[in-house]
C-alpha cells in the first residue's frame, strides 16, 4: 500500500508499503536519529524568518566579467537548448493536433476514443496500430476456480521474478485469466499496487528475455496509463499531453508521440481540448485579437466520465429547481368555502376519503416531498437567524438549489442555523460531515443541540451507503429536500459525482467548507473549481475563528506567519536541530508536558507530520510513542491491546480506533463511538499505529491538543494549504516542533497549494445553465 493509498497523496515520494515493498529496489526508510533536550511548552520560540535570497545583481556582474570565449560557448549552448525546446514544443503541438479528432473537440462533447478510432487512424502519423481492447474481466465463480487462478498467476509471477504475493491483487484486477494476461502483456503488472516501471521491466525481461525492449508497444501503452494513475495520486484528474510525452521520454520510450496515439486509440486515455482563459491564456502567449489558445489534456476514462457526470449533475439541479410560492389568501378562502359546501356529502364520500388516506399514507411511506415554503417563510427564517452570515446563507438557499458556503471552524454555526431553519419549515433537511467526530461536534452546535428530536446529521459515507440518514425514495434517490455537505473541499471528483447522482431533481444542495484547507486525497479539486466557475451563489462567512490558534491560522491563510500572543500557552513553537530531536520533543510533549502543564491527557493529543517515512514520519513517531505509552511485543500483527490505530480503507478516509484484543479470527478494535469490529488477519496489514498521523489522515476532525512535527526534510511537502490545515487541528492547544528552518515561512508566503490539473471548471463554463 502506498502512502497515497493510505490517505496521504502529498507523500508519494515515500516508500510504498505492502506487496510493493517486496519488489526489488524498494527499501524501508531509516529510523529516527538521536534525541536532544526538550523545552517545556512554556518555553518561548519565535517563528523562523524567511531565508534570504541571493543578489541577482552580483550574479549578473559575474556573468558580464566572464571570459569572452566562455560567453560565446554559453550563448551557443543556450541557443541549442532553445532550439531543442522549440522542436519539442512543435512535436507536442503536432501530436495534439493529431489526437484532436479523438474524444472531445471544441465543437463536440466528450466521447470515448474508441468511438472515433477510424478518424484517429487516418490522422495518425506513421500508422500506429492499436492494441486489441481487453476482453471483459471474468471473475472466479467458485473458491476452487479462484484457487486455481491464484496458483497459475503465482507461477507466472515467479517465473518473471516477481513476488508471488502479487497473485491476489492480480486476480482481483484481471480476473480468472490473470495468468494469461500477464504472460501476454508482462507490463500489465504496472496496474498492481506498489509496482513501478523498473519492476515491470524486470518482470518482462524475466518472461520475454531479450525481446523485452524499451520500445515494446505494450510497455509504451502501459506507461501512459501508469503516468496518468500516478498523476491521479497527486490530485490531477487530467494531464497536459506535453507532460505525458515528457514522462515517457524520461522512462526511455523511443517514440512517445506514437505511444500516446496508441493509448488513445486503445481507450487507455481519453483526449480533450479546452480553451485557455485569463492568466493561463496570457502565459500561453494568447492575444485578445487572436483565437484563444487551447491545450490538449489526457485523462483516464473513469476520471473523465466522473467530471462529466459531476458537471451534468450540477446543471441538472440548477435547471430542475422550482422555488416555492407564498400562499394566495383569496385562493385559500375559496378553498375553505368549497370544503364547507362539501361537508354535507361527507357520508357519501367516506369510502373515497378512506382510499385517499391510504394513498397519502403510501406516499408518506415512500418519502413524498413536502410543499416547498414560499419566499415569505424563508425570509422569516432568515431574519430570525443568529448572525448576519447565517441570514445570508438562508436567503441564498431559499432562492437557489446550489449554494457554496465558505468559512472556518466557527463558521460551521451558519450551516447549523440553515439546517434548523429548513427543518423548522417542514423540509426534509439533512447535513453530512466527513467524519463521525465532525458529525457529533456539528450536532452539538446551537440551535441544533436545543432540538428535542434527533438531529438530522450523518457522516457522508454512511449517508451514501444507506447505513444512516433519510433512506432512499422509490426512484433510488435520497429522500430529502435539502442536503448540507460540510467539509466539501474533501470530496474528490468521483465521490462528488456519486453524491450528485443520488440527489433527486430540484434538491437543494449546500456545499460548505474552508477553502484554505487541503483538497481531497483523491483526484480533482471539486470545491475550488466550483467556486472559480461562479456557477452558483457563494456566501463567504464573516465569522472569524477566535483565540490564539484562530489568529495564527487566519494569518497563515493570507500568507503570513506571525507570532501570536498566547497567555495560556495555547500556541507554542519549539525548534529542533534535526529529526531525532524533533521526535524526542514531540514524544515529551505528548506524554508529559501537555498533560502536566495543560491538563490535556495524552489520549486527546495527536502528533501530525507530513509523511509516513523518514526520521520524523509517522512510523518513527508511532514507534517512539508506543515505546513510551504502551510498550509490548506486538503479539497481534504488530499490535498490542491498548494501542491506538488508524484504519485507512481508502484514500482520505481514516477511522481511529483502539486495540481491545486479538486472536486467530483477527484484531478486535473499538471505535470512539463504542462500536467494535474484528479486522481479519488478511486486512490487518492496512492498519497503522495512530498516535501520529499525516495531515491528510487528520482532516475532518480536531483534537484538544495537536503537536505538528516539521522535520528538516519536510520542505518538499510543505504548502500554505498544508500548514493551514495542520495548525487548525488543535482546539485548545497547538505545539509546533520546527526543524524545517526557512522552509516553513517560505511555504506559507510563496506556495499556496500544490497545483492540480482538472477539467471541471472548463466543463462548467461550457455547460452551466446559468451564470451568477
Amino acid at each position: 500500500m502506498t502512502d497515497a493509498e493510505n490517505g496521504a497523496p502529498e507523500e508519494t515520494s515515500t516508500t510504498p508499503d505492502g506487496v510493493g515493498a517486496a519488489l526489488p529496489g524498494q527499501a524501508e526508510p531509516g529510523g529516527p536519529g538521536g534525541s536532544g533536550d526538550l523545552a517545556e511548552p512554556g518555553d518561548s520560540g519565535g517563528l523562523a524568518e524567511p531565508g534570504g535570497s541571493g543578489d541577482l545583481a552580483d550574479s549578473a556582474d559575474a556573468a558580464v566579467s566572464a571570459d569572452a570565449s566562455e560567453s560565446a560557448d554559453a550563448d551557443a549552448t543556450d541557443s541549442a537548448r532553445k532550439a531543442e525546446e522549440a522542436d519539442k514544443a512543435a512535436a507536442v503541438a503536432a501530436l495534439a493536433e493529431r489526437v484532436r479528432s479523438v474524444g472531445r473537440s471544441a465543437e463536440g462533447g466528450a466521447r470515448p476514443a474508441g468511438d472515433v478510432a477510424s478518424a484517429a487512424v487516418e490522422a495518425a502519423d506513421g500508422g500506429v496500430a492499436p492494441v486489441a481492447a481487453a476482453a471483459p474481466v471474468e471473475r472466479p465463480a467458485t473458491d476452487e476456480q479462484r484457487a486455481l487462478a491464484l496458483k497459475a498467476t503465482a507461477e507466472v509471477l515467479t517465473a518473471g521474478g516477481a513476488p508471488a504475493d502479487l497473485a491476489g491483487p492480480a486476480v482481483s484486477v484481471f480476473g480468472d485469466g490473470a495468468a494469461e494476461q500477464l504472460r501476454e502483456d508482462p507490463w500489465a503488472v504496472l496496474t498492481l499496487p506498489g509496482v513501478r516501471p523498473e519492476h515491470a521491466d524486470g518482470f518482462a525481461r524475466g518472461l520475454l528475455g531479450p525481446a523485452a525492449g524499451p520500445g515494446d508497444q505494450r510497455r509504451a501503452q502501459a506507461l501512459v496509463g501508469w503516468l496518468l494513475e500516478q498523476a491521479a495520486l497527486r490530485g490531477h484528474s487530467a494531464l497536459e499531453i506535453g507532460e505525458v510525452t515528457a514522462g515517457l521520454d524520461r522512462l526511455g520510450v523511443p517514440d512517445s508521440a506514437a505511444a500516446v496515439q496508441a493509448a488513445v486509440l486503445d481507450g487507455r486515455a481519453m483526449p480533450f481540448q479546452e480553451e485557455l482563459t485569463g492568466a493561463e491564456a496570457h502565459a500561453a502567449g494568447g492575444d485578445e485579437e487572436d483565437e484563444p489558445p487551447t491545450r490538449t489534456l489526457l485523462a483516464l476514462e473513469r476520471l473523465a466520465l466522473a467530471e462529466e457526470s459531476l458537471a451534468d449533475g450540477l446543471v441538472r439541479l440548477l435547471s430542475t429547481f422550482v422555488p416555492g410560492e407564498d400562499p394566495d389568501e383569496d385562493a385559500a378562502e375559496e378553498e375553505a368555502a368549497e370544503e364547507d359546501a362539501s361537508a354535507g356529502d361527507a357520508a357519501e364520500e367516506e369510502p373515497a376519503e378512506a382510499a385517499s388516506d391510504e394513498e397519502t399514507a403510501a406516499e408518506e411511506a415512500t418519502g413524498a416531498a413536502p410543499v416547498d415554503p414560499g419566499p415569505a417563510a424563508w425570509e422569516a427564517a432568515a431574519v430570525a437567524a443568529p448572525s448576519s452570515s447565517a441570514t445570508a446563507l438562508i436567503r441564498a438557499a431559499a432562492g437557489s438549489p446550489l449554494v457554496v458556503h465558505t468559512g472556518g471552524e466557527a463558521a460551521r454555526a451558519e450551516p447549523a442555523a440553515l439546517l434548523a431553519a429548513a427543518t423548522g419549515l417542514g423540509l426534509r433537511a439533512w447535513a453530512a460531515t466527513w467524519t463521525q467526530q465532525g458529525r457529533d461536534s456539528f450536532a452539538a452546535l446551537a440551535p441544533l443541540a436545543e432540538a428535542a428530536a434527533p438531529v438530522p446529521v450523518v457522516a457522508l459515507a454512511e449517508l451514501l451507503a444507506g447505513a444512516a440518514g433519510p433512506g432512499r425514495a422509490a426512484d433510488g434517490t435520497l429522500a430529502l429536500d435539502v442536503l448540507i455537505v460540510l467539509d466539501a473541499p474533501l470530496l474528490d471528483v468521483e465521490l462528488a459525482a456519486t453524491l450528485l447522482e443520488s440527489l433527486a431533481d430540484g434538491t437543494r444542495l449546500v456545499l460548505s467548507g474552508d477553502p484554505g484547507q487541503l483538497w481531497s486525497a483523491g483526484p480533482g479539486r471539486f470545491f475550488a473549481d466550483l467556486l472559480a466557475a461562479k456557477a452558483c451563489p457563494a456566501v463567504a462567512s464573516r465569522t472569524p475563528d477566535f483565540g490564539p490558534i484562530g489568529e495564527l491560522v487566519s494569518g497563515v491563510g493570507i500568507g503570513e506567519l506571525q507570532p501570536v500572543e498566547a497567555p495560556d500557552k495555547e500556541v507554542v513553537i519549539l525548534t529542533a536541530k534535526d529529526a531525532g530531536e524533533a521526535v524526542h520533543r514531540a514524544i515529551q510533549l505528548l506524554t508529559d508536558s501537555i498533560p502536566r502543564a495543560l491538563g490535556i491527557p495524552a489520549e486527546q493529543v495527536v502528533l501530525l507530520t507530513p509523511g509516513h517515512g523518514g526520521g520524523a514520519g509517522t512510523r518513527a513517531l508511532n514507534a517512539a510513542a508506543k515505546a513510551r505509552l504502551n510498550p509490548g511485543p506486538g503479539r497481534f500483527a504488530g499490535f498490542d491491546p491498548g494501542d491506538r490505530v488508524a484504519d485507512s480503507p481508502a484514500p482520505g478516509h481514516t477511522r481511529l480506533a483502539r486495540v481491545v484484543d486479538g486472536d486467530a479470527s483477527g484484531l478486535h478494535l473499538e471505535y470512539p463511538d463504542g462500536t467494535r469490529r474484528t479486522v481479519p488477519p488478511a486486512e490487518a496489514g492496512r492498519l497503522r499505529h495512530g498516535w501520529a498521523l499525516t495531515v491528510h489522515q487528520a482532516v475532518g476532525r480536531r483534537w484538544p491538543g495537536a503537536v505538528v512535527v516539521l522535520p528538516e526534510d519536510a520542505a518538499a511537502a510543505l504548502t500554505r494549504q498544508w500548514v493551514y490545515t495542520a495548525f487548525g487541528r488543535g482546539e485548545r492547544h497547538l505545539s509546533v516542533v520546527h526543524a524545517a528552518g526557512p522552509a516553513l515561512p517560505q511555504a506559507v508566503a510563496e506556495r499556496p497549494a500544490a497545483p492540480r490539473t482538472t477539467r471541471l471548471r472548463a466543463i462548467l463554463a461550457e455547460n452551466a445553465a446559468e451564470s451568477y
